[in-house]
């Protein structure tokens, strides 16, 4: 049994205060000015609601209708008047009509009657309950009842799903197979929803080669173009370009200009960095571009940065596989859903139990890839989770399902402690 340990470590990954020296802000931080910084697009389309999954409401959607338009049986049954049901019973009824779904009543069910009614029917002018088949004796046109039934029994009333003109699915939420379900409930046929965003995705290097090309002992394989571009296959995202680029200042300032003009996002990898090889971000003060944050507190991904390059925004993750991939996590995914109006809260980070002891190097928040394996004796999650985070081996990727957030302060937690865990995203 995983034992449980008082108090909860890491409420908050702990990396907002980096030390003195440092110019590094907090992943919590830069989270902030990714929000202040990115303003959701203006444009809008229309779409058929079958094809909007994924997408972003540019505008509210109102009832059309009453939902349901008009009272209908919750069941199949007989539909009757319980005001005309006289003593105790057994009460005899004559069944005068029958009614199937999408047709209406031919006689009133008022009296001493009673009309078959199936799923979905109107109810007929006169009948205020539905008493089911199966709560009846039938002898040929007659119903036996050993009850009497109460008053709006088994009637689904006009309007008391939506009320006519009432809102059903607000602004701003992505829309899933539920909301798309009340939509069409609603009487939609098509919404209106936020634009594409249109993504450019820029893999810098002279190492990286693609697959298929010859092995060279100086290159090595480009992971990050088939990672990033499965990351950025969304419904809300057009990923107009992926190319690789070598580490020429002026090849790669001459391409940030040209995708600047036709792009929402510039996603690059590598290059960023403060070494002699690392061009993008001169590339993008040579280009009169503006840096919102460069350099997170974390590990992996610490050279992360955020700008704005005319009407574009810019992405620079680092070039190493897992910290490209765990910072578009993190930052990518909010990026982008800032830029589509999604006003929901994103992925929520929630807390975890630990089953074995963790070691950790202070200094940094540190992202440790871990997988849920359980719960624990009083249901909290469990979680496995490597002993070590390496920026460029993404082996153990395809069976994690999150990161822990290490606090920057801490070198050691015991079996059992609480730690923050964040779930990784599809898209």
């Amino acid at each position: 049994m995983i034992s449980i340990l008082q108090g909860t470590v890491g409420q908050g990954c702990g990396c907002d205060q980096p030390p003195d020296q440092s110019t590094l802000i907090g992943i919590d931080t830069a989270l902030e000015r990714l929000a202040h910084h990115v303003q959701a697009l203006s444009e809008t389309e229309e779409v058929p609601l079958a094809r909007a999954g994924g997408r972003v409401l540019a505008e509210a959607v109102h009832a059309l209708t009453p939902v349901p338009p008009f009272d209908n049986s919750a069941m199949d049954g007989f539909a009757i008047d319980t005001n005309a049901l006289r003593g105790k019973g057994p009460l005899h009824l004559k069944v005068t009509d029958r009614i199937p779904a999408g047709q209406v009543g031919s006689t009133a069910g008022s009296g001493l009657s009673a009309s078959q009614i199936f799923t979905g029917a109107p109810i007929p002018r006169g009948a205020n309950a539905v008493v089911m088949q199966e709560h009846v004796r039938r002898l040929n046109d007659v119903i036996i009842l050993d009850a009497k039934v109460a008053a709006g029994a088994h009637i689904r009333k006009a309007g008391e799903d939506m009320a006519l003109g009432a809102e059903v699915v607000s602004k701003g939420r992505r829309l899933t197979p539920g909301s798309i379900a009340a939509c069409a409930a609603a009487g939609y046929r098509s919404v209106q929803v936020t634009r594409r965003i249109r993504v450019a995705l820029l893999v810098t290097g002279d190492e990286v080669r693609g697959a298929g090309h010859s092995h060279q002992s100086a290159r090595i394989m480009d992971v990050n173009s088939p990672m990033l571009a499965a990351a950025l296959a969304h419904p809300s995202i057009h990923l107009s370009a992926v190319q690789t680029i070598g580490d020429s200042p002026a090849a790669l300032q001459a391409t940030l200009a040209k995708l600047a003009e036709t792009s929402d996002l510039i996603v690059t990898t590598g290059g960023i960095s403060v070494g002699e090889e690392d061009h993008v971000k001169p590339a993008l003060a040579a280009l009169g571009g503006e840096v919102v944050f460069s350099g997170v507190a974390m590990k992996p991904g610490k050279p992360v940065s955020l700008g704005k390059l005319g009407c574009s925004h810019w992405l620079g993750l680092p070039g190493n596989p897992l910290s490209a991939f765990l910072t578009w996590q993190l930052f990518g995914t909010a990026l982008c859903r800032h830029l589509s109006g999604d006003s929901g809260p994103g992925p929520r980070r929630r807390h975890v139990v630990l089953d074995h002891p963790l070691h950790h190097k202070p200094g940094r928040c540190e992202l440790r890839l871990a997988q849920l394996v359980g719960f624990d004796a009083t249901g909290r999650e469990v979680v496995s989770f490597e002993d070590a985070t390496h920026s460029a081996r993404v082996s153990r990727l395809p069976e994690m399902d999150g990161v822990l957030l290490i606090p920057s302060d801490v070198d050691h937690l015991p079996k059992g402690a609480l730690v923050e865990f964040q779930q990784f995203c599809d898209g």
